[in-house]
């Protein structure tokens, strides 16, 4: 259900994405602030409800449950992930200098996301899943999105090579190992520490599969 619900949203990004009503953008909205502040378990749709000030049938209407409503803000701020780190990297110059810029920023911006922090903190078993043996849609929609851009960065002959998709993943995971174990040999502390690491060892290995190595 997640899959379904996530690779669509991710493909519409900032304007292109269909819009929504203003009542579910507010239900959305504050799911997410009521989440940030219980947690998953502890929050009913009556509370989300209550918050938002609408009532139990207005949100039944446009969701099925709770698990919908999860997924509605885990979508809501996945693409709002992309469309900040497009922001992020769209003003590099070439591929090593992408591959550093996106790498710290989104190290920094998982590790600063107040919902991710609350349930590792919290309820890390409602989240873990998520980001491990259930982290396909996440994973799939991350390595599209950075294959794509570095396509646009490696040129056209990059795109022969089927092995950019495995090493945009490779990527995508090593940020979700970091974000899951913090204190780690490489001691990536700061956005520099990312960026030197990034440099030193994600671009070599990514020229490495675009030249077919």
């Amino acid at each position: 259900m997640l899959r379904d619900a996530i690779e669509p949203g991710l493909a519409q990004t900032g304007e292109t994405a269909s819009p929504r009503d203003e009542t579910t953008e507010r239900i959305v909205e504050g799911a997410l602030h009521q989440f940030e502040e219980f947690g998953l378990r502890r929050t009913t749709m009556d509370d989300v409800a209550r918050r938002v000030g609408v009532s139990r049938v207005t949100i039944y209407r446009r969701f099925s449950g709770k698990e919908a409503l999860v997924e509605a803000v885990i979508l809501r701020e996945a693409r709002a992930f992309f469309r900040e780190l497009d922001d992020a990297v769209a003003d590099c110059a070439d591929t090593d200098e992408l591959l550093a810029e996106g790498f710290a920023f989104a190290l920094a911006r998982m590790r600063s996301h107040a919902l991710i922090n609350r349930l590792l903190t919290t309820e890390p078993e409602s989240l873990l899943p998520h980001l491990t043996r259930e982290a396909g849609p996440i994973v799939d929609a991350a390595r599209s999105f950075l294959a794509e851009r570095l396509r646009r960065e490696l040129g056209d002959a990059a795109i022969e090579h089927a092995d950019l998709e495995v090493g945009a993943e490779l990527l995508v995971r090593l940020v979700l190992s970091f974000l899951l174990t913090p204190q780690s040999a490489a001691r990536l502390d700061t956005a520099d520490d990312a960026r030197r690491f990034a440099r030193r060892y994600l671009a070599p290995a990514l020229h490495s599969v675009a030249e077919g190595a």
